[in-house]
């Protein structure tokens, strides 16, 4: 935990809004741009590329706000499936009027909704009619048979032609979805169709942060992407049409160099020729030229390794992910050189457990010092950490008490006797919520709640899988958790 910065985020955000400019341009004044990743609260990124904020995205776009106007893509079969954002916990059409409203507080502009994969899906017609009713154009596009390798329909009438043309006022279009496979390609290569059929010059290009093109296949950076991607088994590769073109190694991922050739020929069917050469060429990334410690990048890269292997153990656990994802992981730990004992935090929680016999919890400070935490019966081991690192930080000594037992025991109570939980333990935000009143009268709890701000970045490591609350806390703190995939009891069913 050294708090050094390897991302200049003002160098990023310049270099990426001229070059997007730039392409704009070099269409002939409409561009679709297909944005990947996420819009908002880009904390992949800002934990490997210490330094990048995760608004950095969306203020680059409000750089351009008079010149771009947002679609929002979303598939019908991901509504009828009831698709959910596990960061979030929300569903996609649900996340859809949170994303207009996000980026309606940002100043942007939103066109539109376009539903992808329209097949006249009961539950996508309700969806359109409340959207209509919120006063949202809606358009749908259709699913294509043999798409994307059946060119000669999908670049005809009966193809991109039988989809909506999305009605666009402005130079700059951002294609942006809830989650991957939504179609955000497919319906900017759409447009392109309708646009060149009504005589206007458009092109396409694709924003995504990772892989950074101009880094190594194997640089800890790319590496994390792929371990943040297990699920869906992207793999970094050298791209192969750019090296043939130019002669120069850039990295760029499997499905986009798979479906190039295709796009080419789209590009070429569509425009009478292709603008692009290679894969890498589409995109308009300049995290790499941001970055200005790459040893700082590194070292997050490889901490964010670890943290996604630990996860994917856990979500193997839950019944969500499978070895693979995990083998995947531990590979790419393996061609990174790191091991879980490189995150100091995991063997200060198991050290505690096994020497207490309870669940504990550790947590690494921005200065390098490492608290722990046990279960106690008032507190479970999270929230006595909590507690432990306030008072650290705030140069509290560890014999003071900053909730008092009587205070304690009237809210495990109410937990117990009134509320029907079986646990009296004090989570995280019952802790932080009685800490918060006691600091009204008591001069070192309002010390420790001032620290509070300083927990943002620190590392945390559970001996077992915590609850939702606790996780919820600690996300909400900043705070990079990691857990042992183990529950801390045998129950079938875990709260």
């Amino acid at each position: 935990m050294t708090g050094k910065i390897g991302f200049d985020n003002d160098k990023y955000l310049k270099l990426q809004s001229e070059k997007i400019k730039e392409r704009i341009g070099a269409f002939g004044g409409k561009l679709y741009l297909e944005f990947g990743g996420k819009l908002f609260d880009d904390y992949h990124a800002s934990r490997v590329l210490p330094g990048f904020k995760p608004d950095s995205k969306i203020t680059m776009l409000t750089q351009l706000k008079d010149e771009a106007e947002i679609v929002i893509v979303i598939s019908a079969q991901d509504i009828e499936k009831n698709k959910v954002r596990a960061d979030l916990g929300i569903t996609y059409d649900v996340d859809v009027l949170r994303l207009i409203d996000a980026f309606r507080s940002y100043g942007l502009y939103v066109g539109s909704v376009c539903l992808t994969h329209f097949s006249n899906q009961a539950t996508a017609i309700a969806y359109q009619k409340k959207l209509e009713s919120l006063g949202l154009k809606v358009y749908r596009h259709y699913r294509i048979e043999g798409y994307p390798s059946n060119i000669p329909l999908i670049i005809s009438d009966e193809g991109y032609g039988k989809n909506e043309y999305i009605e666009t006022t402005r130079p700059l279009v951002v294609i942006t979805a809830p989650g991957p496979g939504s179609g955000k390609m497919a319906t900017c290569l759409s447009q392109i169709y309708h646009e060149y059929k009504r005589g206007i010059k458009a092109g396409y290009a694709k924003y995504e942060t990772f892989p950074i093109w101009n880094l190594p296949l194997k640089h800890p950076v790319n590496l994390a992407y792929e371990a943040a991607t297990a699920d869906l088994n992207d793999v970094n590769m050298i791209d192969p049409f750019h090296l043939e073109a130019y002669g120069e190694t850039t990295i760029n991922y499997n499905r986009d160099v798979e479906v190039f050739p295709v796009l080419n020929a789209m590009f070429e069917k569509i425009m009478g020729e292709s603008p692009y050469k290679s894969p890498t060429d589409m995109g308009v990334n300049m995290a790499g030229f941001g970055i200005v410690d790459d040893d700082v990048c590194k070292e997050a890269s490889c901490q964010e390794i670890i943290r996604r292997y630990f996860n994917t153990l856990c979500q193997k656990r839950k019944g969500v992910a499978d070895n693979d994802q995990v083998l995947k992981i531990e590979l790419l730990m393996k061609q990174a050189g790191i091991t879980v004992d490189d995150r100091p935090v995991v063997s200060s929680a198991r050290v505690k457990a096994e020497t207490t016999g309870e669940p504990a919890a550790a947590m690494q400070l921005p200065d390098g010092r490492i608290v722990t935490g046990k279960t106690t019966p008032l507190l479970g081991a999270s929230s006595a950490m909590l507690l432990n690192a306030l008072k650290t930080l705030a140069g509290i000594d560890d014999s003071v008490d900053l909730i008092a037992p009587t205070a304690i025991e009237p809210i495990q109570d109410l937990k117990v006797g009134h509320l029907g939980s079986k646990n009296p333990r004090l989570h995280t935000d019952e802790v932080l919520i009685a800490l918060s009143i006691c600091a009204a009268t008591d001069e070192k709890a309002e010390l420790a709640m001032q620290q509070i701000q300083n927990l943002k970045g620190c590392e945390v490591h559970s001996s077992v899988i915590l609850s939702p609350v606790d996780t919820g806390i600690f996300r909400k703190l900043g705070v990079n958790l990691t857990c042992e995939p183990v529950y801390q009891s045998n129950n079938l069913y875990h709260r």
